[in-house]
C-alpha cells in the first residue's frame, strides 16, 4: 500500500494512493495514532476501486505530524564515507546523527529555493523509514518490527551553511529542502539489508548509484541506538543516508542551481522529482 499526505477537510490528512486515485483516510494525527488499523481500512477501501479523488486534483503535503522527529544519518554508505570525512580513516563506531525540523520538509514536484548565500544546493538521494510503533530501549529485532514503511527522500543540503561549524543543523534545514515521495508499506518493500538500488539524476544525468545493502549501519541498528536515549513515536522518520556521488566531493564541485531538476529513483519506492529555483521562492516557503 502507498500513502501520501494531502490538504483535505481543512487540515492535513493521510490518503491511500492507488495508481492515480487518492482515498482520504484520516487526519495525520489520527492516522499515526493507529497506523496498522488504517492500513487494513485502506486495503479494503482501495479494493473497491471506486470513489476517491484524482491525484491531480489534490494538494500534496508531507504526511508526517508536526511533532515528528526527523533524524538523519550522515556518511552511512561506505563509499560516501570515503569521499567525505572518513577518507583514509577507519569507519566510525557509531552513526553520525542530526535532526531536521518538519518545517523543512516538502513533497515531489515542489520547487526548492537555493538560499541567497549559497553557491547552490547539493543532492543526497536516500531512503526514509517511518516509525509505526512506539520504540523505547529496543533491540534490533524489535526496532525492525517498528518500521511502518519507506519512501524516497532527498536531503538537499546548503553546504556553505553546513560547514560553518562542526554542527550540521543550519545547512540541513533550508526551506523546502527535504522533499519526500509517497510512503510505501514495509510489506511491499521488504528488508533494506536485502538491497534496494538508489539512483540520483541531475538534468537526466546519473550522479549517484548505490545499494542499501552497502549501508554501514542498518535501519534497525540505527533505531535501536536512538531508542536507548529517547523514545521514538509513530510518524517519526529516519533518513538513512546517501550513497557516494554528492556534488561537493566532485572535482570541480557540482551544485544545483535554479533551472536544474534532480530525481531520486529508488527500487520499489518510485521516483521523486524536484525542480530547483532561486532565492525568491523563499517568499512562498
Amino acid at each position: 500500500m502507498q500513502y501520501i499526505g494531502i490538504n483535505h477537510d481543512g487540515g492535513t490528512w493521510v490518503a491511500a494512493l492507488s495508481g492515480t486515485r487518492v482515498f482520504p483516510l484520516a487526519s495525520v494525527t489520527d492516522f499515526w495514532a493507529s497506523a496498522a488499523r488504517w492500513q487494513e481500512k485502506a486495503s479494503s477501501m482501495v479494493a473497491g476501486v471506486s470513489g476517491g479523488h484524482d491525484r491531480s486534483d489534490v494538494t500534496e503535503v508531507p504526511l508526517v505530524p508536526a511533532s515528528a522527529r526527523v533524524i538523519c544519518v550522515g556518511l552511512n554508505y561506505k563509499a560516501h564515507a570515503a569521499e567525505g570525512s572518513y577518507k583514509d580513516q577507519e569507519l566510525p563506531p557509531y552513526p553520525t546523527l542530526f535532526g531536521r525540523w518538519t518545517a523543512s520538509l516538502s513533497v515531489g514536484n515542489v520547487p526548492v529555493p537555493v538560499p541567497g548565500g549559497e553557491a547552490g544546493l547539493d543532492w543526497e538521494g536516500e531512503v526514509a523509514a517511518y516509525i509505526g510503533k512506539r520504540v523505547e530501549s529496543a533491540d534490533e529485532a524489535t526496532a525492525a518490527d517498528a518500521v511502518f514503511g519507506y519512501s524516497t527522500f532527498n536531503d538537499l543540503t546548503a553546504r556553505r551553511a553546513q560547514k560553518l561549524t562542526s554542527q550540521w543543523t543550519l545547512g540541513k534545514n533550508g526551506d523546502l529542502t527535504g522533499p519526500m515521495g509517497p510512503l510505501v508499506s514495509r510489506d511491499e518493500v521488504g528488508d533494506l539489508r536485502d538491497g534496494l538500488q538508489v539512483r540520483t539524476l541531475v538534468n537526466g544525468m546519473e550522479v549517484q548509484n548505490g545499494n542499501t545493502r552497502d549501508m554501514i549501519f542498518s535501519v534497525p541498528a540505527i533505531i535501536s541506538l536512538i531508542s536507548q536515549t529517547f523514545t521514538l513515536h509513530p510518524g517519526d522518520v529516519i533518513a538513512s543516508g546517501t550513497p557516494e556521488g554528492v556534488g561537493y566531493a566532485r572535482t570541480p564541485q557540482w551544485l544545483l542551481h535554479a533551472g536544474d531538476t534532480v530525481e531520486v529513483e529508488i527500487e520499489k519506492l518510485g521516483t521523486l522529482v524536484t525542480p530547483i529555483g532561486g532565492p525568491s521562492l523563499r517568499a512562498s516557503a
